[in-house]
């Protein structure tokens, strides 16, 4: 917390800089500021000038936003500001999301960093179930590094209260005979609370480049269990990475994970 202010926003106006996600920066510049400037009138003056600028909100999730319109260290006008351009950003189709990152007059705003746990873009339903659909873009280059035994996760998203997370896996087919792409979700809540869910695996597939159903079931989770397919695509690893492989779209990987929760136990 001794970090001067110069240092923090050399750190943070980095691309490379490794961290869990945004959400943690984000709680960390709260706290830094808290510390450093007890005054209420100073701290919104530097968070508002110095240091929002630096958070790239839109790779926050959707609920840490919802926090960030309620804290009563940033001005109200600011945050919604904020708030608003990062959901646009969220719902903007994938190219556009591209141009934006890579133009140097907004990559600033909107570059990802090296993140530890994936960005997903996720659309939540209560009617006439409680409803969500996670959508998770990796990489080529992001799988390739996957072989033989990487994962890949993603951040947390929640439905009905419980808080959920993909991985992306290399791991060996069941009966050890090649290494393939694998795809599972996780409820992250340990505990003895259990819900049942009703889930789907979906990936963008060329030509069409329409979401393809691959993989759907039912499972009961409780707290830190997992379900998925090891070999998600049913091909090896190597026909999954090929230059001609059904799945990579422009050189990126387009997941989809529906979930549904129709009897909560």
């Amino acid at each position: 917390m001794n970090i001067p202010l110069a240092g923090i926003e050399a750190i943070l106006s980095s691309n490379d800089l490794q961290v869990a996600s945004e959400d943690t920066i984000y709680d960390f510049l709260l706290r830094w500021a808290r510390a450093q400037y007890p005054k209420s009138e100073e701290r919104r003056e530097i968070l508002s000038s110095r240091l929002l600028p630096l958070v790239r909100f839109s790779h926050m999730t959707c609920r840490k936003l919802r926090k960030v319109l309620t804290c009563t260290d940033i001005d109200h006008e600011q945050a919604t500001k904020c708030v608003t351009e990062a959901l646009l950003y969220k719902a903007d189709a994938p190219h556009r999301q591209r141009a934006l990152a890579a133009d140097t007059t907004t990559c600033r705003k909107f570059a990802e960093r090296a993140y530890k746990y994936r960005p997903l873009k996720v659309v939540e339903f209560d009617r006439p179930y409680p409803q969500c659909i996670a959508y998770l873009d990796l990489k080529r280059e992001e799988c390739s590094r996957l072989f033989p035994a990487g994962r890949i996760y993603s951040q947390a998203f929640h439905l009905a209260g419980q808080g959920f997370f993909l991985s992306a896996h290399c791991n060996m087919e069941q009966q050890s005979t090649f290494y393939c792409f694998g795809l599972f979700l996780g409820m992250q809540e340990k505990g003895s609370t259990s819900v049942t869910v009703d889930y789907e695996f979906a990936a963008r597939t060329r030509p069409s480049g329409e979401f393809v159903s691959k993989y759907k079931g039912n499972y009961t989770f409780t707290g830190g269990k997992a379900v998925g397919y090891r070999n998600l695509f049913g091909i090896p690893w190597q026909a999954f990475m090929a230059d001609d492989s059904l799945f990579f779209i422009d050189g990126m990987l387009h997941l989809r994970a529906e979930l549904t929760i129709k009897q909560p136990t």
